[in-house]
């Protein structure tokens, strides 16, 4: 990773902690997508059809865990209005992302890439959607699009892990579905904590981080989450996710999928989407008999505890972090970009 904890003041570990496992704020592209603040589509109509873009086929040593990426512009000559994302996750696929990108370089060989590239800095890119489900269709609600412009470039960065004892091929296909007009803009939200410290215990009990209560900046105060999906690794049991008014207001369960698969976590869709309150309470769960303290980290072997959500209209991407280990009683709530520690995390 780009960033390593042992130099970083106190007062700004936790947030460092995140850049670690999300890659810096800043990256190594350059250019610029376009604006997609605005809430409204105003490009002429786009192209209808269906826009293919693919992974591999790479054949994957036994044993072997990785992140790798491909780049490339999507063949699109015009705008183009993305309503519903199609992805199909080969064998041995953790998790999948899908971004647009302003990178100018294409390849198409999968090559190992920093995970969550560029996710903190919507003007270099943003994710279109995440899935770790090995066949997942993302629908955006009526008059709701991505835009896209002419001529996209896209990232496709899959974070593999073949446990097997025999060499896997892997391919990734995501199909990108357009309708001609749509007047509102969607984007993508990714909350979570990187406050966990999971002992090992047997026989195995389950262990709790949070609720955790993380207060939404005022610009995305009153938005409409459509979509939402829990995320942790093969020690995680469970997923809650709550709207609520402060840290002291249990709120109203909007996520709990009973049962929870770590491995193909499901995405819960509103209709009618939510309007996103002051903030969230969320709480993970886990169970962890493996004979060594587990913490936050990217790896399979690490944990995480975190939420994804689509929602409209945009007001940017967004990555929110609470954490309890700055700030006092209170921890420190953190939304990149908009807030000045961001800038702070990209000089490193």
């Amino acid at each position: 990773m780009r960033v390593r904890l042992a130099s970083l003041s106190s007062t700004l570990a936790s947030c460092l902690l995140v850049a670690t496992a999300l890659g810096a704020c800043g990256g190594g592209d350059d250019g610029n997508p376009g604006d997609t603040t605005d809430a409204a589509v105003d490009s002429p109509p786009g192209e209808v059809g269906t826009f293919t873009a693919t992974w591999g086929p790479k054949v994957i040593p036994a044993g072997t865990e990785e992140t790798e990426c491909v780049q490339f512009r999507l063949g699109n000559t015009g705008p183009i209005k993305v309503h519903e994302i199609h992805n199909v996750l080969g064998v041995a696929s953790h998790h999948f992302i899908l971004y647009r990108t302003a990178a100018t370089e294409e390849y198409t060989t999968p090559r190992p890439c920093n995970p969550f590239t560029d996710t903190l800095d919507p003007t270099k890119g943003a994710p279109l959607m995440i899935t770790q489900r090995a066949e997942e269709t993302l629908t955006l609600p009526d008059d709701v699009a991505f835009t896209l412009e002419p001529h996209q470039m896209v990232r496709l960065e899959l974070h593999y892990l073949n446990a097997t004892e025999a060499a896997e091929s892997v391919q990734v296909v995501s199909e990108l579905r357009t309708l001609a007009t749509a007047s509102i803009e969607a984007d993508f939200l990714f909350v979570g904590t990187p406050d966990i410290n999971l002992p090992s215990r047997v026989p195995a009990v389950e262990q709790t981080v949070g609720p955790t209560f993380i207060q939404m900046p005022d610009d995305l105060q009153g938005v409409n989450v459509f979509a939402i999906t829990g995320h942790t690794h093969k020690l995680g049991t469970s997923v809650t996710v709550n709207t609520a008014r402060d840290r002291t207001d249990p709120g109203t369960p909007v996520y709990a999928p009973n049962p929870f698969s770590w491995s193909e976590p499901e995405t819960v869709y509103k209709r009618p989407a939510i309007v996103t309150p002051e903030g969230f309470n969320f709480t993970c769960k886990y169970k962890n008999d493996t004979g060594r303290t587990v913490g936050f980290g990217e790896a399979t072997e690490d944990e995480m505890c975190f939420f994804w959500a689509y929602y409209y209209p945009s007001k940017g991407a967004k990555v929110c972090i609470h954490t309890n280990q700055a700030g006092g009683a209170n921890g420190v709530d953190l939304c990149c970009p908009g807030n000045s520690l961001c800038a702070l995390v990209e000089q490193l």
